[in-house]
């Protein structure tokens, strides 16, 4: 009886097996997976979690939890709502042939770490020199959970299509001074007279721009049409060690607002 049940279980195991595609995940994997967990399921920075030789049903019960939004956390840049942007393009037989790649694959070493994928790390955007004359300041935020104010401004490109409600254009360009703000003596922001709060530090710049066949390398679940991103330093280089698959995947879910936070603010701007 014990052998009978033995030969029964490895049979379900591998019809199991036998149903997942495990080609078809490997193609997804390297193309968009990889762009944040690996090729081979071995993550590129600490802060994202390594899939190889994860068990096949953790991973397909993880990827239906993101994609039908039971597994969720408020912020739409956190990890979670990130991958709730990718696992919604999912279908059952993706999620089935991603986890059964990634569970085929032997479990990371002790601090390994895998290389950004070239064609979706490397974006095209540079610095918009002379902004402040050209741009138009269009928007305010404050970010109490990091104690930051963020200022935006936009192209003239970006402007004109707004206000005649349009979709951003190729030629649009958006972009973010990112300060810390002014702290009191108890180690809280101090607000302004316009409710935002006073800028201390200049921290970084952020940017989002487009132009005709900049997403053309970029995979079709994490591409934008043809916005690239892009973080930079104080001194107006590229951020190193930035993986534009994060902003990519956080913007997707936002195609019928031209992928952008701030559409609304931009059209409503004077």
């Amino acid at each position: 009886m014990k052998n009978v049940l033995g030969l029964s279980v490895v049979l379900v195991v591998a019809q199991v097996a036998h149903a997942a595609d495990i080609e078809a995940g490997k193609e997804m994997a390297t193309t968009v997976c990889a762009a944040c967990h690996g090729a081979n399921g071995v993550s590129v920075s600490e802060h994202i979690p390594n899939l190889a030789g994860q068990r096949t049903g953790y991973l397909e019960a993880q990827l239906k939890a993101f994609k039908d939004g039971t597994r969720k956390q408020p912020g739409a840049t956190s990890p979670t709502a990130i991958m709730n942007a990718i696992a919604t393009q999912l279908s059952a037989d993706n999620i089935a042939n991603v986890a059964a790649y990634f569970a085929s694959q032997p479990g990371a070493a002790t601090g390994a770490k895998s290389a950004l994928l070239p064609n979706v790390a490397n974006t095209k955007v540079t610095f918009p020199e002379g902004y402040k004359d050209s741009f138009t300041k269009y928007h305010t935020i404050n970010f109490p959970a990091t104690k930051q104010v963020r200022y935006y401004y936009a192209n003239s490109a970006a402007m004109a299509a707004a206000k005649a409600g349009k979709p951003l254009p190729d030629g649009s360009v958006l972009f973010a001074e990112v300060y810390a703000a002014k702290l009191d003596a108890d180690n809280k922001p101090i607000t302004g007279g316009d409710g935002f709060y006073v800028a201390d530090k200049l921290l970084l710049y952020t940017a989002m721009a487009r132009e005709e066949g900049w997403g053309k390398d970029i995979p079709e679940k994490l591409r934008n049409e043809n916005w690239n991103y892009a973080v930079f330093t104080t001194d107006k280089q590229h951020r190193p060690g930035v993986n534009q698959a994060e902003c990519l995947a956080c913007h997707k879910p936002l195609d019928n607002v031209s992928y952008t936070f701030t559409l609304k603010q931009l059209t409503e701007a004077k």
